[in-house]
């Protein structure tokens, strides 16, 4: 869709921002009469986007303009080694080549690769760099897939929070964003709405207006923890005990729902019998709370209707963090809360989003591999293992050693846990690697090739979203800049150079959302929720409501309030039997992390680490560009510690000091913040190549993962602080 006053040069172009946030916002470019874009404001039609952007997006010319952006095809030059480059010098390490050399140039590697060690040497690495439809998953599954590489478990930020919910609930569904204006209770647990989830922020505050109280649950004192009403700062990893001690109290004083659970629950006679342990003083043990303020808590939150739960993913990021999850998203079925019009619970809506996925990745193209059949699946959260141990030392048990890394939408170097053994899988001489990016990054430090990726601004695509009920139309507003290239048109030249002649590697991007929108005769979805979408009619209005959604006003959405629900039950389920199956609890239980203060690891690093995601940038996202720098400033390369902490270590604000473990060491300068719960450290991540020491926050993150879903545990983390000239790791 393209506007333009009759007599203006301007068109005003709709997009869709791509990058991993909820709010999939609405974007509008305008685009002047030499085709450069000028200006980009949130479009005010779109009722999530309201016509406003968030701090990092506002800026967003910033990016597609900025001139140190990868242009065109690069090729590490002969006889330079991998490793972290300096900032505005990479050049000098690769040369410019045309596109059709470097094409041929990775189909001949990978060829050789494959033909020498199998085709699941080969690993694509990826994730939500690009959630657009097509520039998530589309054209690159199936070229992987008819190629027989190893398939990627995309586990690094949702899974365990995912998995969990859908073993309560079957499917990720939640209170319509539009709606918590109604609450009279929003209980942000582990959500900073304000920083990474902005266009809730308005509904809130209209809610509040209206007399709700805004309550935060999170270690950190948040941009949201300092607007609340009340921020209870629990210790990490706490989150599952504090859930299981407030159902104590509801049904110890009966402020259940009675009527919702006898008709939409199973479990609840077993999940009764298990929080009877949690008593208000067990829990405050754990928490760092009182006993009074779990009473507290857990009366207003089942006495107020309605009350809303905005559960963000931080919660599940901890070694107990499937379970955390199951334990909170619990709590609305225990009151009701789904009955109410802006009560209930939201982590994620994607579920809600029934794209026809079979057509749109092919997965049976796997069949005609060379391994004729699908290839095996490596978690890309232990990256570290997978590209130093796997397949290594004479063990082939599960399958080959990883000779080349196809790196897209994703920042390894950076966001993967562990980062020191990421970084020395990276450097391997042997691994042939490949990076399709924007710009420079602590991963195309260590590639082959460099490939120039487009913006949003630069491709077409379709979208949902994890934070509301609009399916989009990102058309595309510039010509790409230098020689920028799509996932989709990327995978597909590959494909053609592959000789692999299947007709779906030629489709373009229009027929491919056709496909996973499943068009009938009449032009209409036949996807489920979808059924009231054409794409004619996408493209001109740029967004609509799923179906369900579509009488907001009059009809709104109540999920989990009658009928079916979608589990192996059909009903909420409070215990799991499918969980039970797994050799998992199939009730919720709290279980201190194996990297906790209350564990024997403790004794030697007896600090609790938050290795935090900064405001202005989307996960590594943005931390080049000065403009969203000079907005993280005040903790840019910091650690924040409490004073308690602080001062029997003798360190004071200002100081350089050294945070360690087993993995790994970095030195930051101390900001004391006497917001933390004692015993916990903050620190943010950041690109490595920007510190000093070429290292960042992950050098001290592990590679275990989550009860359920095989997740990261980032926020499980112990460590010892000392002043720098102290320190000895």
């Amino acid at each position: 869709m393209a506007s333009a006053a009759a007599s203006s040069p301007f068109r005003v172009v709709h997009t869709v921002c791509s990058h991993d946030c909820p709010d999939s916002c609405a974007v509008l470019v305008t685009v002047n009469e030499e085709g450069r874009a000028i200006k980009v404001e949130g479009d005010p039609s779109q009722p999530v986007t309201n016509g406003f952007l968030c701090g990092k997006v506002a800026k967003y010319l910033d990016r597609v303009y900025a001139p140190d952006r990868v242009f065109y095809p690069l090729r590490r030059k002969s006889g330079v080694p991998k490793g972290p480059l300096s900032r505005g010098r990479e050049l000098d390490n690769f040369e410019r080549i045309s596109w059709d050399e470097a094409l041929d140039g990775i189909v001949a590697r990978l060829q050789q690769i494959a033909e020498r060690y199998g085709p699941e040497s080969i690993l694509p690495y990826s994730y939500a760099g690009n959630m657009g439809l097509l520039g998530y998953g589309s054209m690159d599954r199936r070229f992987f897939h008819r190629l027989g590489a190893s398939q990627l478990d995309r586990t690094i930020c949702a899974e365990a929070g995912g998995q969990a919910w859908n073993h309560v609930y079957g499917q990720k569904l939640g209170t319509a964003t539009e709606d918590v204006r109604h609450a009279k209770l929003i209980l942000a647990w582990a959500g900073n709405i304000h920083g990474n989830n902005i266009h809730l922020w308005p509904m809130v505050e209209q809610a509040r207006r209206n007399g709700a109280r805004l309550i935060v649950i999170d270690p950190y004192r948040t941009r949201t923890a300092a607007l609340a009403d009340w921020h209870i700062a629990i210790r990490p990893g706490t989150d599952v005990a504090l859930a299981l001690g407030m159902m104590h109290v509801i049904l110890r004083e009966g402020l259940e729902d009675r009527a919702y659970i006898e008709g939409m629950t199973l479990g609840f006679e077993q999940l009764a019998e298990r929080v009877r342990d949690y008593t208000p003083e067990s829990v405050a043990h754990w928490t760092g709370m009182t006993a009074a303020e779990v009473e507290q808590l857990a009366r207003e939150y089942a006495t107020t209707h309605p009350a809303f739960i905005r559960m963000n993913y931080g919660v599940q990021r901890g070694e107990n963090g499937g379970a955390a999850t199951r334990a909170i998203c619990m709590l609305p079925a225990l009151t009701g809360a789904w009955n109410h019009c802006g009560g209930g619970a939201q982590l994620s809506t994607s579920g809600a989003f029934k794209w026809n996925r079979q057509a749109l990745e092919q997965p049976d193209l796997a069949l005609k591999s060379p391994l004729k059949r699908l290839a095996r699946v490596v978690n890309m959260s232990t990256l570290g293992k997978a590209l130093t141990e796997l397949g290594q030392n004479g063990d082939a048990s599960d399958g080959p050693a990883v000779h080349a890394l196809f790196v897209y939408n994703s920042n390894p170097g950076a966001v993967a846990p562990n980062h020191n053994a990421v970084v020395r899988g990276l450097a391997r001489t042997d691994l042939f690697s490949v990076v399709h990016e924007q710009f420079f990054t602590d991963t195309t430090d260590y590639a082959d090739y460099i490939l120039p990726a487009t913006t949003f601004l630069e491709h077409t695509d379709a979208q949902g979203a994890y934070g509301h009920y609009f399916v989009q139309y990102s058309h595309q507003a510039i010509t790409p800049l230098g020689e920028a290239r799509s996932n989709v048109w990327l995978f597909g030249q590959l494909a053609a150079r592959m000789g692999f002649d299947e007709p779906c590697f030629q489709d373009t991007p229009e027929e491919m959302i056709a496909q996973a929108l499943a068009l009938d005769e009449t032009g209409h979805s036949t996807n489920a929720g979808m059924d009231n979408i054409t794409l004619a009619e996408l493209q001109q209005k740029g967004h609509l409501p799923l179906a369900f959604h579509g009488d907001p006003e009059n009809r709104p959405f109540l999920p989990f309030t009658s009928g079916a629900v979608p589990t192996p039950s059909g009903k909420i389920e409070l215990y799991s039997e499918t969980l039970g199956s797994m050799g998992l609890d199939r009730l919720p239980g709290f279980v201190p992390p194996t990297e906790s203060r209350w564990s024997e690891a403790a004794e030697q690093y007896p600090l609790e680490l938050l290795a935090r995601k900064n405001d202005n940038y989307m996960n590594s996202t943005f931390a080049n560009l000065p403009g969203h720098r000079k907005m993280e400033a005040r903790t840019s390369q910091k650690l924040e510690i409490h004073p308690m902490d602080a001062q029997p270590r003798g360190i004071a604000a200002g100081d350089a000091v050294r945070i360690f473990n087993d993995r790994g060491s970095l030195k930051l300068t101390a900001l004391l913040n006497d917001a933390l719960p004692a015993g916990v450290v903050a620190a943010r991540l950041d690109w490595a190549k920007l510190h000093p020491d070429r290292v960042n926050i992950n050098a001290l993150t592990s590679e275990r993962l989550t009860d359920i879903g095989a997740a990261p545990t980032f926020y499980s983390t112990l460590v010892e602080v000392l002043k720098d000239q102290d320190a000895d790791t």
